[in-house]
C-alpha cells in the first residue's frame, strides 16, 4: 500500500489495552460509562469533531473492539509499556504520513480545542517532530516533569524518581499525550529499548531519540481538568462531574434555563431547544430530544423520549424509551409513559401509567388510569382517540380502542372497544342502606366498652 501524500492529515492512536485492575470490575476500564456511554466514545467523538481521518484503538479485550466499531483496532496481548502499545498500530497506519495523535482511552476529557492546539503546534513553521501535552496538577507527586530551554522547547522528560530537587520544583508535568510526525513515529518507536527497572518500552523515550536526530520537540499546556486520568471509581466520579459541568454550561449557553444546574444530569446526546426550563433534580438518559419552550419540572427521569414544543412535564414524571410527546402535551406528577405517543394537547396529569399506546389529540386521561399492556406473555396496544376522556381509576385492558370523543366513567375496567362519542361504564351498581353507619358505630362502641 502506498504512502499517503497528504502530510496535513491527522490520525490518532488510542491506547485502550490496559487491564484497569484498580477499577475492580469485570468490565474493561475504557467501557465504564461517562454521561451515559463508554468513556472511550467521548474521546472518539472529540476526534471526529476535529476531522481526524482515522483512529486506531489498541486493545486487549474483544469487548472494546466491539464498542469502538467501525474504527480499526490493533491487539496488545502483552503489556510491555506505552511505547510497545503504540507500536502495535504500525500496520494499521502503514500508509499514513500525516500527524499522529497518541491518546489514552482513560483520558476521555481532552477537548477538541486542545487537540487542535497540539496539531497546530506540530504544523508550526519550526515543525517540531514531537509535541507533548503538559499540564499542572494540584499535586505533581509522581508525574514526570517537562524540562524546557529558554525558547520553551522541550529538552527532556524526567521521571519524578529520577528528578533533582530543582527539577521537582517544575510544575509542568507530562500527560503522556503526544502529537508526532507520522513519517517519524514508528522509526523512533523501533529504536526504543527496554533497559529499565520494569523492562518496558516507554513512549516518552522518543523525545530523547528525536532530539538526538536533531529534531525539535515542543510542549503545549492543557487544562488539568482534561487530564485527570481515570484509574478507579473515585476518578470516574470526578470525570463525570467535570463532564456534567461542561454539558450544563453548553445547555445554558444554548438557551436553556436550569434552576439548579448542579442537580441536573445530562446524557452525552441530550438535545435541548431554546427557552427550555428545567427544574432541580432532573435526569436525562440517552436518546432525549426536547423542543422549544418546554417546561420540565423537578424530579423527572427522561430517557429515549422525544418532547415537542410547549410541552409541560412533571414534577416526578418518568418518560421511558419510545415516549413521544407532541406539541403542548401535559404529563403530570407520578405519571409514567413508555413506548407511547401523546398527540397534540393530550393530558395525562396524575398518577397514571401509559404504555404501548396512543393518546389522541386533546384527549384527557384521568388520575390513576393504567393501560394494562402486558398479559404475562406479550405486550398489546391501547388506542385512545382524539378528544376522548378517560375517568379516574380506569384500567384499559389491551388490546383495546377508545374512539374519538368517547367518555369512560371513573373506576371502569375496559376490555372491549368503545365507539366514538359513546359512554362506557363498568362499575358495579351503587346500593344504599339508610341508617346502617350509625348502627355500626353504636355496635362497635358497645363492644369496646365491654372489653
Amino acid at each position: 500500500m502506498s504512502k499517503s501524500a497528504d502530510s496535513t492529515a491527522t490520525a490518532a492512536i488510542i491506547l485502550a489495552a490496559g487491564l484497569g485492575t484498580r477499577m475492580k470490575s469485570d468490565l474493561p476500564k475504557v467501557l465504564h460509562p461517562l454521561a451515559g456511554r463508554p468513556m472511550i466514545l467521548e474521546l472518539l467523538d472529540s476526534l471526529a469533531e476535529i476531522g481526524a481521518e482515522r483512529a486506531v484503538v489498541v486493545v486487549s479485550d474483544d469487548r472494546v473492539t466491539d464498542a469502538v466499531t467501525p474504527h480499526p483496532t490493533a491487539r496488545q496481548d502483552q503489556q510491555l509499556g506505552t511505547g510497545h502499545a503504540v507500536l502495535q498500530a504500525r500496520d494499521a497506519l502503514s500508509d499514513f504520513d500525516g500527524d499522529v495523535l497518541i491518546l489514552f482511552g482513560a483520558d476521555p476529557l481532552i477537548t477538541p480545542a486542545t487537540l487542535r492546539a497540539m496539531i497546530a503546534r506540530r504544523r508550526a513553521e519550526d515543525a517540531p517532530g514531537v509535541v507533548v501535552l503538559g499540564f499542572r496538577p494540584e499535586d505533581p507527586a509522581l508525574y514526570g516533569r517537562l524540562v524546557r530551554d529558554e525558547a520553551d522547547m522541550l529538552l527532556e522528560i524526567v521521571e519524578a524518581r529520577d528528578a533533582t530537587p530543582e527539577q521537582l520544583e517544575i510544575g509542568l508535568c507530562n500527560s503522556g499525550v503526544m502529537c508526532v510526525d507520522g513519517r517519524l513515529l514508528f522509526n523512533l518507536l523501533g529504536r526504543v529499548g527496554n533497559d529499565n527497572a520494569k523492562g518496558e518500552y516507554y513512549l516518552t523515550d522518543i523525545v530523547a531519540l528525536a532530539r538526538s536526530d536533531g529534531l525539535g520537540c515542543a510542549v503545549i499546556e492543557g487544562d488539568a481538568a482534561e487530564l485527570i486520568g481515570i484509574d478507579d471509581r473515585v476518578d470516574l466520579a470526578r470525570a463525570e462531574a467535570i463532564l456534567q459541568a461542561r454539558l450544563r454550561h453548553s445547555a445554558m449557553q444554548g438557551g436553556a434555563t436550569l434552576t439548579d444546574p448542579a442537580s441536573v444530569t445530562f446524557s452525552f446526546d441530550t438535545k435541548l431547544g431554546r427557552d427550555v426550563s428545567i427544574g432541580p433534580n432532573v435526569i436525562f438518559g440517552p436518546g432525549v430530544s426536547v423542543g422549544d419552550n418546554v417546561t420540565i419540572r423537578p424530579f423527572c427521569h427522561i430517557e429515549g423520549a422525544a418532547i415537542e414544543t410547549g410541552a409541560v412535564i412533571g414534577p416526578f414524571a418518568r418518560l421511558r424509551p419510545g415516549a413521544k410527546l407532541a406539541e403542548n402535551v401535559r404529563v403530570g406528577n407520578f405519571v409514567e409513559i413508555k413506548n407511547a405517543t401523546l398527540e397534540s394537547g393530550a393530558k395525562v396529569n396524575h398518577l397514571s401509567y401509559v404504555g404501548d399506546a396512543r393518546v389522541g389529540t386533546a384527549a384527557n386521561v384521568g388520575a390513576g388510569t393504567i393501560t394494562c399492556n402486558y398479559d404475562g406473555f406479550g405486550k398489546h396496544f391501547t388506542d385512545i382517540g382524539a378528544g376522548a376522556f378517560i375517568g379516574s381509576n380506569t384500567a384499559l385492558v389491551a388490546p383495546v380502542k377508545v374512539g374519538d370523543g368517547a367518555i369512560v366513567g371513573a373506576g371502569s375496567t375496559i376490555a372491549k372497544d368503545v365507539t366514538g362519542d359513546a359512554l362506557a361504564v363498568t362499575r358495579a351498581s351503587q346500593r344504599q342502606v339508610d341508617g346502617w353507619a350509625a348502627k355500626f358505630r353504636t355496635a362497635k362502641k358497645a363492644e369496646k366498652d365491654k372489653a
